[in-house]
């Protein structure tokens, strides 16, 4: 089980938001390099990437603050990045930069011949982010709900071609109110591809609630608030999901 640590821009800043809200940013550093390197640091094995502005703008916009974090870690992990990505130039010039897997979320869900291309064109670099509430797909930036059921939706992803799936429950993301495990783990027994869970994890107990239901296709989760805010020791947790999963080998 893969605990990723998340790096947020906006405006070249690392932040964190409530609710997918961005006008209810925290600003945790304005060095984004440096960010990067203390992960590294830390024993993280991988870190999660997302150009808020771009996501919004629906076109990169934080291309700096990217290459600083690719400089931070400078190779040492993967970086998985997601946020503004609606074209196959874009992934291409990322996965130039140095980036190992690209995130489509909300292009996937309007254009899914793009998704089919982009899977076809770079195999293996390609994750697909669901962002949902009571079981339907939420889009642009969660300002918009619709009517997709996100089983139904994942499942053709999977046919796609996608490499994993990230999974957020954004009635509990950045709200420190723990990972939707009885969603997360509904969604994971219907696909073959993994899960990376995200959204609400707070504490240990988390971990160890995930690390329980790994063996259903949940292969990490990614927390941000909690790890720098201090509720998650970065560390502690990391080195606990390792402990869990040698037990059930």
């Amino acid at each position: 089980m893969l605990i990723i640590p998340a790096i947020d821009l906006k405006d070249g800043k690392c932040v964190r938001l409530k609710q997918g809200d961005m006008d209810d940013a925290t600003i945790f550093s304005d060095d984004p390099s440096a960010m990067a390197a203390q992960w590294v640091k830390q024993g993280a094995r991988r870190l999660h990437v997302v150009d808020l502005n771009g996501a919004a703008a629906g076109k990169p916009k934080n291309e700096a603050g990217i290459k600083a974090i690719l400089e931070g870690v400078n190779g040492a992990i993967p970086v998985q990045l997601g946020g503004g990505i609606r074209d196959l130039d874009t992934i291409e010039h990322y996965l130039d930069l140095g980036v190992s897997y690209v995130i489509i979320g909300t292009a996937a869900v309007k254009t899914p011949g793009f998704l089919h291309d982009a899977c076809s064109a770079f195999t293996g670099h390609v994750f697909v982010a669901l962002d949902a509430r009571d079981g339907k797909v939420a889009v642009d930036g969660w300002s918009k709900m619709t009517g997709h059921d996100v089983v139904d939706l994942a499942k053709k992803f999977e046919e796609y071609g996608a490499e994993a799936l990230i999974y957020t429950d954004i009635g509990r993301d950045g709200m420190l109110t723990g990972v939707n495990i009885e969603a997360t783990v509904e969604l994971a027994k219907h696909l073959s591809m993994p899960i990376i869970a995200s959204g609400g994890i707070a504490n240990l107990d988390d971990v160890t609630a995930l690390c329980k239901v790994e063996s259903e296709g949940i292969m990490g989760a990614i927390t941000g608030r909690a790890v720098y805010q201090g509720t998650l020791d970065f560390a502690a947790a990391q080195k606990l999901a390792d402990k869990l999963s040698a037990k059930k080998k």
